[in-house]
């Protein structure tokens, strides 16, 4: 059996807590802690560990705003954020902090878990086109090392382009490493080289 879903709710209004406490309890069993003061929040949020984030502000203050904002850091788990008032400004700083979902005038018992699973599918869709890119961006910067260390042998003993990719190729199957990792070493060795 899998432990039940760890919700943080963060909301200085006690009884709009308890709300959202109520909505999340009729649709599932979560475990649920709820922070009403955000001075010192990322080391709570730190210290409990939780699986999602809920963030109730009802009429959110500057400070208490970017506060929230500032504990959130590069969020690593979702976030869902209710905000009875907002601006554009508000509204880019959360989701550049990594609030997943973002309603204003919207807190109402029967929206907090289309909302929560929301924020939960879009968090999980960001994470995967994150990883996409970041192996995109490898592979780019594997490719310039393999062109750059082609480059190299087809100067320093005359090949051709598909004969030094031959060589890279075959001395990475002689010493099981990658195409790549061979690449890098010859490029680093002449580096130290010239």
């Amino acid at each position: 059996m899998t432990e039940p879903l760890h919700i943080v709710v963060i909301d200085p209004d006690k009884e709009r807590a308890f709300l959202i406490v109520d909505g999340l309890r009729e649709t599932m069993d979560y475990k649920i802690s709820v922070i009403g003061e955000t001075l010192g929040l990322a080391r709570k949020l730190r210290d409990l560990e939780p699986d999602i984030i809920l963030i109730d502000l009802e009429d959110p203050s500057r400070d208490s705003f970017e506060q929230v904002i500032t504990a959130l850091g590069p969020s690593e788990r979702p976030v869902a954020m209710f905000v009875d008032q907002t601006d554009d400004k508000m509204m880019r700083a959360a989701i550049d902090a990594g609030v997943s979902a973002y309603v204003v005038n919207g807190l109402r018992k029967d929206r907090i878990k289309p909302v929560l699973e929301t924020a939960i599918a879009r968090f999980h869709s960001f994470g995967r086109m994150k990883a996409e890119l970041e192996a995109t961006k490898t592979a780019l910067a594997e490719r310039k090392t393999i062109d750059r260390a082609k480059g190299l042998l087809m100067k320093a003993r005359g090949l051709s382009e598909e004969e030094a990719y031959a060589v890279l190729r075959k001395t990475a199957m002689d010493q099981g490493r990658r195409v790549s990792e061979v690449a890098d070493g010859l490029v680093t060795a002449a580096g130290l080289l010239l």
